[in-house]
């Protein structure tokens, strides 16, 4: 699976505890007063560390978020996989991939909302760990489409990695951290609705 965290150098010794310390100070600090308004200065004071030993750790703000996000994103992605494998079948297993994708981001939106704000920020800015995700996420899709096709369930002529780019975007409002929030009140009938098109036009 590819890691949504980014391999990011350290700028001093490789203290586990020490980044993890900085690590949780951020999360404290972006839930509470956002990303945007929090600076390292802010981490700084909230840990009691210089900011120079906490750039010995972390290249910059950015690099802390990533690790944050991908942390956040990873979740989604195993509790993901896991709701797929209870699927019996590629249809079902499709159904229940963009579901748990819906649920999950909708649940971070409305109970953690200032880490959807960095995830959002992420997918704007094109982070590794947002480009991760997506890729991860195709990956993810192709696993069942290329299943559905060895069963008989879905049609062979459409190229597989064309399958999978136009799936996924035609449930990016619905999974995407920076279009979901616009498209709430669209929820829980239009995501359904778009899985039974994406499946219909999988027929063989």
């Amino acid at each position: 699976m590819t890691n949504l965290t980014t391999d990011l150098p350290n700028r001093g010794p490789a203290e586990h505890a020490v980044r993890d310390q900085i690590i949780a100070a951020a999360h404290e600090c972006f839930a509470r007063y956002g990303y945007a308004k929090t600076t390292v200065s802010d981490l700084a004071k909230e840990i009691g560390f210089s900011k120079a030993y906490i750039y010995r750790f972390f290249e910059s703000k950015q690099a802390i978020g990533e690790e944050i996000c991908g942390s956040r994103l990873e979740q989604i992605v195993t509790e993901t996989r896991a709701a797929i494998e209870e699927g019996d079948s590629a249809t079902d297993r499709l159904r229940r991939m963009f579901r748990s994708l819906t649920v999950r981001s909708v649940d971070l939106f409305f109970h953690d909302r200032k880490i959807y704000d960095i995830t959002a920020h992420s997918a704007a800015e094109q982070w590794g760990s947002s480009q991760a995700y997506k890729q991860t996420l195709q990956g993810m899709l192709a696993e069942i489409i290329k299943s559905g096709r060895e069963n008989g369930e879905f049609e062979r002529k459409t190229p597989l990695d064309e399958t999978c780019r136009a799936i996924l975007y035609a449930m990016m409002p619905f999974i995407d951290p920076l279009h979901l929030e616009r498209n709430l009140d669209l929820l829980p009938d239009a995501p359904n609705e778009v899985t039974s098109l994406i499946l219909r036009s999988l027929a063989p």
